[in-house]
């Protein structure tokens, strides 16, 4: 199949981001006084946006709106600071990125981080190259695996949903591009694991991005 167009996730596909997301995280839940995480242990309580992180990130009992409230406006203070601490493209992703260009491929991104943050990241550390479209966690626009924002992207890219390669590192994207009609493509480089990436609905998966290249051609 011949793809018109990609998106990306952010976060575990584009940018590893883990160590400074697992350092706001513990900085966050240590000064309210619950339990921190090990980096593996955070791995899988990303992916679902901000607010579900912190509520995935304290203990059940604590989990009443209005703490999350008080924790997330806490998270995002902390993150402002953190970022991009440690972020980085993984290896690939630029090389990636100039073939996509070369190749006048359209190319989103879509994420469940926060909508400022996301920008954020792609601004500053994907900077070099121009996306269609980049849309984090918006108020009205229900997050990942729920497939509206991958269709509003894929409106805004002014392509068939069939017709775009969908690329992410968790089973919540393999979830979003399969209902959204696109083609899931799983990363092995970022947060979870190859097992999940397939149960929940991976086409095909791949351990480095010079794959994905071939997949375009």
């Amino acid at each position: 199949m011949t793809f018109k167009a990609v998106i990306f996730d952010l976060d575990g596909t584009l940018l590893d981001t883990l160590q400074d997301l697992f350092n706001t995280l513990n900085c966050v839940v240590a000064r309210h006084g619950y339990p921190t995480h090990t980096l593996d242990e955070c791995r899988y309580l990303v992916g679902h946006g901000m607010r579900e992180l912190v509520r995935k990130g304290i203990p059940e009992e604590a989990r009443k709106e209005e703490t999350i409230d008080i924790l997330l406006k806490d998270l995002f203070v902390e993150y402002a600071d953190q970022w991009k601490v440690n972020s980085r493209p993984y290896p690939g992703i630029a090389r990636l990125l100039d073939t996509i260009k070369e190749r006048n491929i359209k190319v989103a991104i879509l994420s469940n981080k926060a909508d400022h943050f996301t920008r954020l990241c792609a601004e500053s550390l994907l900077g070099e190259w121009k996306f269609d479209v980049v849309m984090g966690q918006q108020a009205g626009i229900a997050a990942k695996p729920d497939p509206e924002g991958a269709l509003l992207v894929a409106g805004m890219l002014g392509e068939e949903p069939e017709r775009i390669l969908y690329v992410g590192d968790s089973g919540i994207d393999m979830m979003t591009a399969s209902r959204a009609g696109m083609y899931p493509l799983g990363v092995l480089w970022g947060f979870r694991p190859e097992s999940e990436l397939l149960e929940f609905g991976a086409k095909a998966v791949v351990g480095n991005p010079e794959e994905i290249i071939d997949l375009l051609q």
